[in-house]
Formats: structure tokens, sequence, C-alpha cells
């Protein structure tokens, strides 16, 4: 299907017209929405004048990409498919001060958007979601997903002793420097949850602010499976849980193994106190390697958390330099 061609290169929201809101850039990644996305163009060209509003066609096969661009859009193609592919090529791509990222599906309201730039402004945070899950229409939420996503958020509270209420949600908005110096691995739509996680690890400022959440419109497909996304996101969170807190992560599995050791070495050290023999042998095999292992997991931990600390610190250093 002929596309349209977008804009070449890097594009820059800041030469757009100027309005209350130039200088924001309104991403919206899209595959197959042809039914939502003309109206959630209008509906956020309305709510930010000034904005720019930019939809990247995930390799649609329907005419998304047509009709986004009637409605007034930039269009850009993204034929790496999966949702983080997509984001990462957007933070590639697009040069702007304020960044509004929000689904095709026009299950997000427009009308919120003001509001959620301004709280990135007023509170000087690095990222402001849009929190689903006090306001919603029946129905919007797939099954089981509302469950798992307070089950998700509760997680990560406690890894990173922050409070966070809706990582999955697709409505965000994020500073410049979020988007410009925060690295991003994930493909599919487990890239909501480590947007936040990467926040988390990073020291950025988090916010939230609640938003009335819709359903899709009849006809309208969500493209989320509950059980393959759901392990992608439990993945990620393992991932960067070992990756940004190893110290905790290889403690804790140090720990674990420790207990097998001392589980599976009771009999044949019972047997040597007894008898001075060792009856219970493969105990005893079993015993000293996961004692081994154990101590091997510690060490590993104590190591990478030292690299860790000192990535941090150069983090932090590249951040002052940036600002």
């Amino acid at each position: 299907m002929e596309r349209p061609a977008g804009r070449p290169s890097h594009v820059k929201a800041d030469e757009t017209p100027a309005g209350p809101f130039a200088g924001v850039a309104v991403l919206v990644p899209c595959y197959n929405e042809e039914l939502t996305v003309a109206k959630v163009v209008a509906d956020f060209t309305q709510a930010l004048p000034g904005a720019e509003i930019l939809v990247y066609d995930n390799d649609s096969t329907d005419k998304t990409a047509i009709l986004a661009q009637g409605a007034g859009a930039v269009v850009r193609r993204a034929p790496r498919r999966g949702k983080g592919n997509v984001v990462r090529q957007m933070f590639d791509e697009v040069d702007a001060q304020v960044y509004v990222m929000v689904d095709g599906d026009d299950t997000y309201p427009a009308a919120a958007a003001p509001d959620l730039v301004a709280e990135l402004s007023r509170t000087g945070a690095d990222m402001v979601v849009g929190v689903r899950m006090t306001s919603f229409t029946a129905g919007s939420f797939r099954r089981f997903h509302q469950l798992g996503n307070r089950l998700v958020a509760g997680l990560i509270s406690r890894l990173f002793s922050s409070k966070v209420t809706d990582v999955l949600s697709g409505y965000r908005v994020f500073s410049r420097e979020f988007v410009k110096s925060v690295p991003l691995t994930s493909q599919g739509f487990e890239i909501e949850t480590e947007l936040t996680l990467q926040a988390l690890a990073k020291r950025f400022v988090i916010s939230e602010v609640p938003i009335a959440y819709g359903r899709r419109p009849e006809g309208s497909r969500s493209k989320l499976n509950t059980y393959s996304d759901g392990f992608l996101v439990l993945k990620s969170i393992v991932m960067v849980f070992k990756d940004y807190k190893p110290l905790l992560f290889f403690s804790a599995l140090s720990g674990l193994l420790l207990l097998v050791t001392l589980a599976a070495g009771l009999a044949p050290i019972l047997d040597y106190v007894r008898a001075r023999y060792v009856y219970h042998v493969p105990l005893a095999i079993l015993a000293s390697g996961t004692g081994i292992l154990s101590a091997l997991s510690l060490t590993i931990g104590l190591i990478l958390h030292t690299i860790t600390r000192y990535h941090n610190e150069n983090f932090e250093l590249l951040r002052r330099l940036y600002k």
C-alpha cells in the first residue's frame, strides 16, 4: 500500500506554526487504527493549538496512514512491528521541548493533554502519566488487565520504594531530557513498563494525573494479548531489577540457594555427627554445589552493584552536561 512520505530525517516540532503549545510534539504510534486515528488527530489538534501531531504508522495493512494525513498529521512509516520499536524510532527522530505520547485507539481523552503538559512544567517532572485506574468506562479494560496492572504497579513500587499506580498507561508526557537520554530495549507492549522502570532506576521524577479512560469504539480491536504481553511485562521487570538492583537480586538468589544448601546438607551432617560416616552422599553433593552457587551469587551481586553504582554516577554527570 502506498504510504505518505512524511518528512525526511529528523522531525522538528519547534518548526511548527506559533501557538500556545508550540514546541510540543504529540506522538501517536498506530497499527491498523483506521476507525479512530482521524478523530485522535483532530481532537489533539484542537486540544493543543500549535503542537505538531505525528502519527507513526507501524506497517498497517489498512488506511491508517492515509486517514491520519488527511486529518492533518505528519505521518511517518515505522516498518519494524512492535510498539517498543516504534517508540524508540519516535524518540530518535523527533526534536521537541515536550513530548506527548498517546495511543491511536481513541481511548485517551485529548482534553486532558493541556493539564498533563502543565503538570510537567509545574512540578518539574520528567514524565507525567495519565492514570486510568480511578475513572474508566465499563469494558475499557480487557480481562485480567486491571488486576495485572495493579499487581505489577505494586511490585514496582516496593522494588523502587516509589509509589506508582498505572505502569501500563499509554498516555504520557515526557521532558526532552528524558526522551534523549534514556536507553530503551523493549520491542512490544512492555515498553510502557520499561519507561516507568527506567525513570525510577535513573532517578527521573514521575508525576501522575488521573484521567477518564474510555473504551474502543465498535469494530475496533485491541492488539494486546493478556498472557503473552503479561509475560513480557514481568520479564522486563525481572531484567531491569537484575540490571539496576543487582545486589538485591543476587542476594535474594543467594539466600534461596543457601536455604536449599541447609535443607540438603542437614542429613549428611547428622550422618557424620552420629556415625562419622556420610550415608546420604547425593544430598551431600547437592548441598556442596548449591553452597558454592550461593557464594558465587553473592559475589556477583557485589561486583555488579559496584559497576552499576559507577554507571549511575556517569549517567548523572552526563545529565548535568546535557543540562
